[in-house]
């Protein structure tokens, strides 16, 4: 633990070192090539309108380097790997596509998408409006608030693990110390081993992620909420509008922008969703995913290049939509700047 802790310091102060670094030295290279000082006046507002045109890249040099590096490259090597065979070396055409649209596992893993498609990121925005309208009326909303986002902070993988415990299951004859058997033990049911349930067992998956997401999309929307003027509200309450007609008539309308981003950024999330499946069920009794599945294709039972980077690349035309149209709804409420 404390070799991670120095570790992970050390990584902090030499990454901020080095951007530190980067800044003046790029600056004062440019500022040598084209000198502002020491030349002639004319010499001299040229020197700093080439420093205008070639600042700006230095400082977006690094990061497009990056992007092209872990981005770009893997995205074109996915789409040629998704076109050769199980070891990545010869050509089989459209093989690999046509695989997928047959493959049992493969239907059930698109059928589970829309299900946490359908459920996940309507269930976030909902819970995240409501929670966001009733704290913003009570004194002790913010202290509310933190509770609400707290599971944000948490990695899918260590939320996975307290709702495994909220579902464990002990067999017959033992105490159940699972949180969700315990309460219907006490009610005279029997307990049941709730993830492996069929159908069923994917929604108590989806539990998990809207647990984590709530918060996000509270804080968005309260954020939006915020922003509508005080004179909407008061005019439509000396009108005689009662509090259910103000939330639905007056706030939302003036929010769908805001609500339509939240709900759009967490359906990308969902088509990505991994973690949460590999540690609950590891994709047993039907709860497999596009993204799980892809993980198994290409890193188990000896790995499988071209089916699991057609996987991806399914996922990734799934995402791309969501994107463009996520992108032109913001560029639109900023007015296009």
């Amino acid at each position: 633990m404390t070799g991670q802790i120095i570790s992970a310091i050390l990584t902090v102060v030499l990454g901020v070192s080095g951007c530190v670094v980067y800044f003046w030295g790029a600056n004062r290279l440019l500022d040598l090539i084209f000198p502002a000082h020491g030349v002639s006046s004319q010499a001299a507002i040229d020197n700093l309108r080439r420093q205008g045109l070639i600042r700006p890249w230095l400082f977006l040099g690094p990061a497009l380097l990056i992007l092209t590096v872990y981005l770009v490259y893997p995205v074109i090597e996915t789409a040629r790997l998704s076109f050769l065979d199980r070891g990545g070396q010869n050509f089989v055409g459209t093989d690999n596509y046509e695989w997928a649209l047959g493959d049992r596992e493969f239907r059930q893993a698109i059928f589970n998408n829309f299900l946490w498609l359908a459920v996940v990121p309507a269930a976030c925005t909902f819970f995240g409006l409501v929670i966001a309208v009733l704290t913003d009326r009570i004194w002790w909303g913010n202290i509310a608030k933190m509770f609400v986002f707290m599971p944000l902070a948490i990695s899918f993988v260590g939320a996975s693990v307290i709702w495994k415990f909220i579902y464990e299951y002990r067999g017959d004859g033992q105490t159940q110390i699972g949180v969700l058997n315990a309460i219907v033990q006490w009610f005279g049911g029997e307990p049941q081993v709730w993830i492996s349930l069929p159908f069923w067992n994917n929604f108590f998956l989806m539990v998990i992620l809207i647990w984590i997401q709530t918060g996000f999309a509270m804080v968005i929307l309260s954020a939006a909420l915020r922003g509508i003027p005080d004179e909407t509200i008061e005019a439509a309450t000396i009108d005689g509008a009662n509090g259910f007609q103000i939330f639905w008539k007056i706030m939302v309308p003036q929010i769908w922008g805001t609500i339509a981003v939240v709900w759009t950024t967490i359906t990308i999330l969902v088509l990505k969703v991994f973690d949460i499946v590999l540690t609950m069920t590891n994709g047993q009794w039907n709860t497999q995913v596009l993204a799980n599945l892809m993980f198994d294709w290409m890193f188990r039972g000896g790995g499988d290049f071209g089916r699991g980077a057609t996987i991806a690349i399914i996922i990734m035309l799934a995402v791309i939509p969501i994107m463009i149209w996520n992108i032109r709804n913001a560029t639109r409420e900023t007015g296009g700047h």
